[in-house]
């Protein structure tokens, strides 16, 4: 038959990601490992006077933020990434000497 079979295009359906107990690849703890990491390296920081710990606690801050979902609370994640840079900060006011290497 030489006449064009026009056809409905299927309606368009939203994606919905599947839920992350059907998928555990979807459940990825580093930002969370990264975040108590960077507190605990801010407070070392901030109570042993370690430099090098505060600049841990910061990468560790920044590593949380770039592998966090855009729909967790992110306020847990500022309030660390705040607590890194106070580290930072008060470790360069207390002892603005440049830091030394640990090793």
């Amino acid at each position: 038959t030489g006449e064009l079979q026009t056809k409905l295009p299927a309606p368009c359906r939203r994606y919905k990601p599947p839920p992350s107990e059907c998928n555990p690849a979807l459940d990825d703890p580093t930002p969370d490992y990264m975040n108590l990491l960077g507190m605990i390296f801010s407070m070392c920081g901030l109570m042993l006077k370690l430099k090098w710990c505060a600049w841990v606690a910061v990468y560790c801050s920044f590593i949380s933020f770039a592998n966090s979902r855009s729909s967790e609370d992110t306020k847990q994640m500022m309030s660390s990434f705040m607590l890194s840079i106070s580290a930072v900060v008060m470790s360069y006011l207390q002892n603005p000497q440049p830091m030394t290497p640990p090793w």
